[in-house]
Parts: C-alpha cells; structure tokens; sequence
C-alpha cells in the first residue's frame, strides 16, 4: 500500500547547525534543508540539523489507517520487561544516543519519548525514524551524486513529520523515505471508510480521536534494469467515546522490475520470508498472497510489480508480539534491496529501454492514483500534506497509445509474471 506520509500542511522548520544532529549529519554525508530542494551539486552531504525537539507532538500519520479485514498472526511472546532504575539512566543515554543518528530530531521530542520510552508508541517511533535514517544512509553512499533534501513539518491539528527526498542523483531519479507522526480526529469520510471494512467505532458528538505513525518510501531509480521499491510501515490508534482503545499495525515491501531478473526476485523474496519466519512460517505465504493481490490494477488486468509482503489491520496475538514482527519486517528492507541496486546500477540500456521504464511507470502511476487506500485517505484527512501524499509518483512517466511488446520480448515476458504470479522462493 503506498501510504506515503498521509500528513499535513503547516509550518516546515529548518534544520540549522546544532548538536547533536549536526555533527552526525555531517558524519553521515546526507543534505538537509526547509525548502523543496536539496544542496545543489556534488555529493551525498547533508547540512547538519538543529535541535528543535519539538516536544508535545503527539502523534500519527493521517493516511496511516491501513484498510482491508483484520488478520490474525501466531507468533513467538517477546514481552517486555520493565528496566530498573540504573536500567532507566542508561536506558535515557542510549536513547539519545540513537536519536543522534536520525535525519532530524525526532517528531515527538526526546523528553516525552523518554517519559513513555517503554511504551509501544514511542517504541514505533523510534524504530521509523531508524529506519528512515537507515534507508537513507544506504541510498546516499549508493548514489553520490545528489542529497538528501530534510523537511520537517508541523500540522496544526496535531503532530508532524518528516521528509526526505532525494532527486536527480546518479543513481536514482526519485527517492523519497518519509516518516509521519500525527494525531487529531478523523473526519468522518475516514471513519466511514474504517465501518466499512467491518471495524466497529463509537464516536463522540461524531468525533474520534486518533493517533498514527509510519515510514513510507517509494525510490525510482534512473536505470531501467534497477526495480522500483516500496515500503511502508505503520501503526493506528483510536480512541472511542467510552474510552476503549482500538489498535493496529499495517505495512508491507514489494517490487517493481522494469524487466525481470529472476535471481534478484528470489533474493528479494528470500530475505522478506527470513524476516518473517523469525515469527511464524505461515506468515510469509500469507502475506505474499496478500501483496499479489493488492497491488492488481483491475483495468489493465496486471499487478503493480512482482509482490513481496502486505498486511494490514494486525491486531494480535499482542501488541509487543505484533511490533517485534513489524521491526523485523523494517530491519528487512536495506538487504533485500541495496544489493540489487549495487548490481544492476551500473548495467547499459537502450534508449528502447529506457521508453519500456516510462511506460511501467505510468502503470505504477495508474494504480496509486486510482486504487491505492492510503492515497484516497490520505486525500481525504483534514490537513493532508499534498507533496508528501503524492511523492510516491515518479519524475518522469509516459503513456503511449495501444502499446504492445513483440510476443517473447523481455517486455512480453516482464507481462507474463505481472498477469500470472509466481512463487519465488520454494
């Protein structure tokens, strides 16, 4: 599901000189800045990040509320255990430690992330600003040819969020890793949405407070022997009007190949299943089905790209159980890609194609702008950020009439898995 930081308009702060974000941005090589666009030129920098811990940003990504029946996940009990007081200082050290890797400072301030650091909230948070600065790390010191943009924003109806985009560089032509911490009241567009995948909500004077968090990220490389990527990873909760709390985790990884290569399929495949039979072997084949038939655009009679893992509305068998499973699946995402762009990155293409890669990414364009839920919720969320909703759309696109590939072409046969899908891995 491309759930690209269904956040908000607002303010957007510049991130200027300060520790301890300065000094491990520099360290990092990745850009920042407040506006649309990025250091112009040279490298994979980024200027270093200002310590506005903008505390009380409570939060969760509007577009962040997963649709589809809720599905339920035999896995192993991990559950917490509360730390000791030593624990809890060196517990404090290491989260500021952690925090001084991030792209910016983190959505919700450090002081209440430490307030509720044993908390699964801040825990998600936590875990999707890692990630981001993970993914982002991987995909500079690929690139070196462009930065990072950082844009940090504020959304007057509660929270905020972060976005990184990287545009024009010598490997990638987009490449977006966005996280989104928000919180508010749904409208009742959303909440209508929710009732009608079978969720009970009781409202109060039609109001539902929510919060929402997530990282999203679509990546377009220039190359069109290197796939597309998506993923994305979030949690939901809502508050009803007699108090009771209703909670879940969605998410997902998938693929999409201009042409087929099939040892990089089954290596992408192969490390998503790893990550989820940590927790349960049936998770995987699950899962994979679900992804296959998500990303299906009925009008064309395809699938967006050749699948991974989705799931959505993950609400059992705990909450710590269901979190462990979602940090493995995130902790997935750099191996399962980065040395697939490593490989192919570098390989010559015809201008032929390059036309082939155009036409793909219109068919990827088609399916989030008519099919995907995040982006209809997204849409309609009170204070939605429109240039983080649609940074899952490609620079560049193209749509030609009555196209056909040869028959037995490596377009033909790119066709063949997108109409038929395959199982990579047994």
């Amino acid at each position: 599901m491309s759930l690209l930081l269904r956040g908000a308009g607002g303010a957007r702060g510049a991130l200027r000189p300060c520790c301890p974000w300065g000094r491990a941005a520099s360290r990092r090589g990745l850009s920042s800045s407040s506006g649309a666009g990025g250091l112009p030129g040279g490298g994979a920098g980024v200027r270093p990040g200002r310590r506005s811990l903008l505390a009380g940003l409570a939060g969760a990504a509007a577009a962040l509320a997963g649709l589809g029946l809720a599905r339920r996940a035999e896995m192993v009990s991990r559950e917490p255990v509360a730390p000791s007081l030593g624990e809890a200082a060196e517990d404090e050290d290491e989260l500021s430690r952690r925090c001084g890797d991030f792209m910016a400072p983190p959505v919700s301030g450090l002081r209440e992330l430490r307030s509720r650091r044993q908390d699964v909230r801040s825990r998600m948070e936590m875990l999707i600003m890692e990630t981001q600065s993970q993914v982002c790390r991987a995909l500079a010191q690929v690139d070196r040819g462009a930065a990072f943009t950082v844009d940090r924003w504020e959304r007057k109806e509660g929270g905020g969020g972060i976005s990184c985009v990287l545009q024009d560089g010598n490997v990638f032509e987009k490449a977006g890793v966005n996280v989104s911490v928000v919180s508010g009241h749904l409208s009742e567009e959303a909440v209508q949405q929710m009732r009608s995948r079978g969720k009970t909500l009781k409202t109060k004077n039609g109001k539902l407070p929510f919060c929402a968090m997530g990282v999203s990220s679509v990546i377009h490389p220039k190359n069109p022997h290197v796939p597309t990527i998506h993923f994305n990873y979030r949690y939901f909760e809502i508050e009803e009007a007699d108090g009771t709390k209703q909670w879940w985790f969605g998410g997902g990884t998938d693929l999409t190949p201009t042409y087929l290569n099939e040892e990089d399929a089954v290596h992408f495949h192969k490390t998503l299943k790893e990550a989820c039979d940590q927790h349960n072997p049936e998770l995987y084949p699950k899962y994979k089905k679900w992804c296959d038939d998500y990303f299906y655009i009925k009008h064309r009679g395809e699938r967006r790209g050749i699948g991974g893992i989705f799931f959505d509305d993950l609400d059992s068998p705990s909450k710590e159980e269901a979190f462990q499973f979602v940090q493995s699946c995130a902790k997935a995402i750099v191996p399962c890609y980065v040395p697939i762009v490593k490989k192919h990155s570098r390989d010559s293409f015809t201008p032929e194609e390059k036309l082939w890669q155009q036409l793909r990414r219109g068919r990827y364009v088609e399916f989030n702008l008519v099919y995907d839920r995040g982006t209809k919720f997204g849409l309609a969320t009170p204070g939605s950020r429109i240039e983080s909703i649609l940074m899952s759309l490609p620079l560049t696109a193209r749509w030609q009439y009555m196209h056909t590939p040869p028959e037995k072409s490596r377009e033909a046969e790119i066709l063949e898995v997108l109409r038929n899908p395959k199982d990579w891995v047994h």
